[in-house]
């Protein structure tokens, strides 16, 4: 253990002494990296798939479109934008401000750890690396050890795409981790159970170190009699059925009304049996659970309630099918810790009133979704529904749009990453305030030196309150304004003659008949 300390040590002084050089502040340096990291998942995406496969039984299609596609989608959209993004923020001045220059500038936090979970563990523990070094951080990447295939590929590869001294990965289980955390980092970013996400806080504590927690629980969806039932039965059943149901964002019960709980297990039954056949288990496109002790876990649910659907379980195989129980309990396990498997329990309620005080019960979620057309309903949700995200009428898709920050709040997590989000998560915005002498500036600022007088603090609690300068929206009129003014001027002057004296002052002047000093 002594050895592997050590060994934390040295990879993390080598990280601060790359970062302290300034390599990293380099903005071409950052492109250079993040299109290195692009070339690595494009020319080995054949290797992670296999990895993949190893791992999860991951089909290629899940692979490639939840996996790969969107890491490199992710640096594309910020290799689009990261100019715009790193120059400083000017702000807008005000009467305070008038002869200053306040600036916000983006500074990296220095040596960031990225903690990726095995779900996804290619995605999760990468795509924040995109936002770190796009930020300009250093990076020492902590891939699951229960998904020990990727995790080896990615600590092979990493080494021959990225810069040695600044990007490190780190292998190992709970007891390196442990190790690892013992360690002073300037950000911590992790993505697992909220179980385990208090313990990286904790961990945290001991020196203060921010944190980004991408964390999970009970995703609900509604769903009412408003919707085509055809289309939102196959959106829902894909969100739950990719990565078998191992999706932190996967919905994990169902609250309708009985009447749409029959339709809804109807149409489930039909498109179950049309994407898998008749032996879901030998279907190529369902992954399977990580792990043995998972299978158990996940089984103990299946007491829980009626299966109506699904049930079948194999541990040797890893294997649960899809399945759906009805006459659940509010109060049993499965509806009270996180599914993370292919089990869709259904709760029945009589409103969307009824489903919101359900969900607002609870902790709040990562994700919620909505199935309805109801225009009233979708807005009494995202009014009264507090939770991570919000998606309305599908599933998942939300997670790919890279404009979306993508966080928890509460028990789901803090913190948030994706796109620009994922730049700021690894950005310390610095304020700064660049006053000069100004002689006026100085005159008023001369007033909060001693001796102090009730005058003075007057003076200054006047000129220290909000105070906004004049739109410029108003300009044209103003200037309007002061045209119309002018113009009436110069009517009054013809009026008088004096326009008249003053033009045959300048004709004569340009014949010659008066002296130009004269003019």
């Amino acid at each position: 253990m002594g050895d592997k300390m050590t060994s934390n040590q040295q990879i993390l002084q080598k990280a601060r002494e790359a970062f302290m050089s300034g390599k990293t502040r380099d903005v071409e340096f950052r492109k250079k990296q993040l299109k290195a990291l692009k070339r690595m998942y494009e020319e080995n995406e054949a290797a992670f798939c296999t990895a993949l496969a190893k791992d999860l039984n991951k089909p290629k299609q899940e692979s490639i479109l939840l996996e790969l596609n969107l890491l490199k989608d992710d640096i594309r959209h910020i290799l689009a934008r990261i100019d715009g993004w790193v120059k400083p923020e000017t702000l807008s001045p005000n009467l305070v401000t008038l002869f200053d220059k306040p600036v916000i500038y983006h500074d990296p936090y220095g040596v960031v750890l990225i903690m990726g979970a095995w779900n996804y563990p290619v995605q999760l523990p990468l795509l924040p690396v995109s936002g770190a070094i796009a930020a300009g951080n250093c990076v020492i990447m902590k891939p699951s050890e229960v998904s020990p295939a990727t995790a080896e590929l990615i600590a092979e590869l990493i080494p021959k795409y990225l810069d040695n001294d600044c990007f490190h990965v780190v292998c190992g289980g709970i007891a390196e981790t442990s190790e690892l955390l013992k360690e002073r980092f300037d950000y911590i970013f992790y993505t697992g159970s909220p179980q385990v996400g208090k313990i990286v806080r904790e961990a945290a504590n001991k020196y203060l170190t921010p944190t980004t927690l991408e964390l999970g629980g009970k995703s609900p969806l509604y769903i009412d009699d408003s919707v085509d039932m055809d289309v939102a039965v196959r959106r829902i059943l894909w969100g739950k059925c990719i990565n078998v149901g191992q999706t932190c964002i996967a919905p994990d019960y169902v609250l309708c009304s009985k009447q749409v709980q029959k339709k809804f297990v109807d149409k489930a039954r039909d498109v179950l049996k049309e994407w898998y056949g008749e032996d879901p288990k030998s279907s190529p496109d369902l992954c399977r659970i990580v792990s043995e002790k998972h299978v158990a876990r996940i089984a103990e649910y299946l007491k829980d309630g009626e299966a109506v659907i699904g049930g079948d379980v194999n541990k040797e195989e890893r294997w649960i099918a899809p399945t759906i129980l009805v006459n659940v309990s509010p109060k049993s396990k499965v509806m009270t810790e996180e599914i993370f498997g292919p089990i869709l329990p259904i709760i029945n309620v009589e409103s969307p009133y009824d489903a919101i005080q359900f969900i607002n019960e609870r902790d709040h979620p990562l994700c919620c979704y909505l199935f309805t057309s109801k225009p009233d309903v979708q807005q009494a949700f995202i009014k009264d529904i507090f939770t991570g995200s919000i998606c309305i009428n599908d599933c998942i898709v939300h997670f790919s749009i890279h404009d979306l920050p993508f966080g928890g709040v509460g028990n789901s997590g803090m913190g948030a990453y994706h796109g620009k989000a994922s730049y700021d998560t690894f950005t310390h915005r610095k304020s700064c305030l660049i006053r000069n002498y100004n002689k006026i500036a100085d005159a008023i600022g001369k007033k909060r030196y001693p001796p102090y007088s009730e005058k003075n603090m007057k003076f200054l609690s006047n000129m220290l309150k909000e105070h906004s300068l004049p739109s410029l929206k108003y300009m044209p009129y103003l200037i309007a304004f002061g045209l119309g003014v002018a113009s009436v001027f110069a009517v009054q002057q013809i009026a008088k003659g004096g326009f008249r004296e003053w033009m045959n002052h300048r004709i004569g002047s340009a014949v010659g008949l008066i002296p130009r000093s004269q003019t």
